[in-house]
This record gives C-alpha cells, structure tokens and sequence, in this order.
C-alpha cells in the first residue's frame, strides 16, 4: 500500500537492507563488550568487526531452507567472517538482535517524525501569524456561534501539534531500550555488564527487566502517539474540507495548474489531499489496536506479535511521514478568501453577537432570564423573517429601556470581540518555542 506514499528517508529504515544492518549493529556491539571483559579475544572482535558483511539474497535463499530468519542472518555474516564467526551470536537469543535492533529502527523514525512535526507546526505557525486578525465566524454545532479569526483557528492546531511532539518524545524514549538478556531475560550466559556496555554504544537504554522480549507496552504506547498525531491532522483536514464546501468557501487547499478534479466534471476542485489525509487517519487507529493486541504474549514470549508488526510498524511510521509532508504543503498552499469569511459572518444578521447583548442588559441590573428572552425573541425573528438583528434590537422598547443606542452599537463592535487575540497568541507561541 504504501510504496506509493514512501519517502525514500523513512523507506530506507524499515527496508530489508537497514534491517539486516541494525541486525549486525547489534551482534557486533554484543562483541566488542565481550572482548572488552576478556570473554572474546580481542584479535578475534577485530576480525569479526572488519570481515562481517551479508547478502540480503543469500539471507533470504538460506531462510527457505531453514524458515529462521535470524539463523539465515547469521549464517550469511559467518561466511564473510571465517573462524572469528564463532563468537557471533554468542550468549544471544533471536529476540536478544530483533527487539534489540528494531528499537534502533523505532528511534530513527521517531526522530525523522518529529522532524516533519515541526516542520509543519512552523507553517501552521506562519499561516497563524498571517490570518492572526482576520475574521471569521466560529461555529459550534455547525452553526453559527461567534466571531473568531482565522489565525485562532490555526494557533489551536499549532498547540495541538506541540502536544503531539511532547508524546512522541516521550514514546521514543519508551522505546529506545536494548535487551540482551537470554532467553527468558535471566542473564543465564552473558552477565548484565555486557548488556549495558552493548547499549550504551548503540545508544539505547537496557531494559530494567525482560521476558524473552521487550515488552510491547512500549510499542503500543508508541503506535498509540502516532495514531493520535495522525487523528490531529485528519482533524485539521477535515476542517479544512469542511471550509472548502461551495456554500462555504472560506479556504481550499492548494490546486495545482493542470490539475484534474473530476473525470466528468471539469469544474471540480476537490479537496483531495485533506481526504487522503482523513482516510490514512483510519489505518494508523486500527494499527494502534493491532499494537495493543501485541502487548499479551503466551508465558514468556509468543510468536503472534512479531507477523503484525512486520506490517504495522513500517506502514504506519511510512504513513504518517507522508501524511506530515502533504499536509505541511497543504497549509503552506492554502487558500484563504477573507472576503467570504467576511460575507458568512455577516450572513446571520448579526445574531452571532446577541452574547454581548445578553451580558450587557444583565450587567445593568436586569435578570438572566428576563435578558435572555427579550435578545432570544429578536434573535428568532431576524431569523425567521430575515430581518436585521441590530435593527431589531433598536426598535425593541424593552431593550431601549435599559441601552441607549449607542450601548447596542458597541454591542456589534468586532474589534470588542477580538481583544484578546494577541494575548492567546502569545500563550500558545510562547509556549511552543518552550
């Protein structure tokens, strides 16, 4: 599915390639910490760190025959490495190299993920920064509410953003941890000293206890914060698509010159990319359940949990980088109509400051309900009879007999509204250069 998707960064990390490689990063590190306690001759850690290579193609023509893969592995790097072979694999259980090594995989995608991350939240913070005051109606319920700005809207995505940073951070170091301790993780032939020598040169941290595994609590932990980065931008997109509705027309992600929106209908300026986005969104949640499913293994260790995360994994990390980078051009791209959001704001007559209105009367004295009736009753019938609400209001003696004119004008003032805009910006920016 996702060869499409796949930048050749993240693509190279979950290849078979780099899988084998961070396979010998760790039999090789295994190595050089026993030959600096004098269980491996130090002659022979030389030789096997110079001579030891492998063939993908040769691993993969062994591994039909002996249906091990770490065997097929081992095998291929024994033939490049002679008598010094020997101490390959030496004290290690499969899953001692596999979790080992994949946890370096884990941390490279985190680290090309939390890249694209901030990448994004600049161009949101850009597009924030260029629409910080241009207005807009805010809807609840997909109506109407009151009046915000366009740069709110994306401030509100760039503090998101930032959380998701900070659980992805936290879910890297989760999952930077080695395990080289033996087949039930009782360090019955290799001492914990080699272990915490080895991670320390792959950078990694040695799990405090293991089974025969490295617990997938951690993993679910981690396919659980990227699920949640990818229901962000399915959020963020959605609203985007949402804006983009004809009758709405407030934003449009970017469409290129010579782009098609329909087969047969060529007028169409589909917001393609946010629905990619929305549906990609979708296989990262089911991924996430898969992961937890991962986390209950038989005794000790299992099987069932590696076939799923040989999909998982390299899918999900593939397809989030992707979904960060278009939806960074499509932030970077977005079209904004200003004079649209102006004209949807005024569409409702001018009920959308009836809030105001409301607090106004009660601060002079007159009661919650008394006030919220005589605002509701014009509000229904600038509704109904479409009729202006602010006009409404001045002819209403009830209301005349509490505000003067000039009070309900200032009730209508945008700039009133938005006095606090500045504020939340430097809030929310603030805290995310923090």
């Amino acid at each position: 599915m996702i060869a499409r998707y796949t930048n050749p960064e993240m693509g190279r990390i979950w290849s078979e390639q780099r899988r084998y490689e961070t396979w010998l990063l760790v039999e090789l590190a295994v190595v050089d910490a026993l030959a600096l306690e004098g269980i491996v001759p130090a002659a022979d850690a030389r030789e096997l760190r110079e001579r030891a290579a492998f063939s993908v193609e040769r691993i993969e023509e062994i591994e039909r025959v002996t249906q091990h893969d770490i065997i097929a592995f081992t095998t291929s790097v024994a033939e490049h490495a002679g008598t010094s072979a020997r101490w390959l694999h030496f004290g290690l259980t499969s899953s001692d190299v596999v979790d080992t090594a994949q946890a370096i995989q884990m941390r490279e995608s985190c680290d090309l993920i939390l890249r694209n991350l901030q990448a994004l939240m600049q161009a949101v913070h850009a597009r924030a920064e260029e629409h910080r005051l241009t207005p807009m109606i805010g809807r609840t319920h997909g109506v109407h509410a009151e009046p915000m700005t366009l740069g709110l809207k994306l401030a509100l995505w760039y503090a998101e953003l930032a959380r998701n940073v900070a659980r992805l951070t936290c879910a890297r170091d989760s999952i930077a941890v080695g395990k080289l301790s033996g087949a039930v993780g009782t360090f019955a032939h290799l001492p914990p000293s080699i272990e915490a020598e080895a991670c320390r040169n792959l950078g990694l941290t040695p799990a405090p206890v293991a089974s025969q595994v490295i617990q997938r609590d951690r993993h679910a932990e981690l396919v659980s914060a990227l699920a949640i980065t990818g229901s962000s931008l399915e959020k963020f997109a959605l609203e985007i698509r949402g804006l983009q509705k004809t009758e709405i027309g407030e934003v449009e992600e970017p469409f290129a010159k010579g782009q098609k929106g329909s087969s047969a209908m060529p007028h169409k300026r589909n917001p393609i990319g946010c629905e990619q986005i929305v549906g990609l969104a979708r296989l990262l949640r089911g991924n996430a359940v898969a992961a937890m499913e991962n986390n209950a293994l038989w005794h000790e260790r299992d099987i069932s949990h590696s076939s799923v995360e040989r999909v998982i994994l390299p899918d999900t990390f593939i397809a989030l980088d992707h979904m960060l980078r278009r939806f960074t051009r499509i932030v970077s791209g977005m079209v904004v109509y200003p004079e649209r959001m102006r004209e949807n704001l005024e569409r409702s007559r001018g009920v959308v400051f009836s809030g105001t209105v409301l607090l106004e009367l009660a601060r002079r004295g007159v009661s919650r309900e008394q006030a919220y009736e005589w605002v509701q009753r014009n509000a229904m019938r600038s509704f109904h009879d479409k009729l202006d609400f602010k006009g409404l209001l001045l002819a209403d003696a009830d209301v005349l007999g509490v505000l003067s004119a000039e009070e309900i004008e200032r009730a209508f003032d945008l700039g009133e509204q938005l006095r606090h805009v500045d504020t939340i910006f430097e809030r929310v920016f603030q805290e995310g250069a923090a």
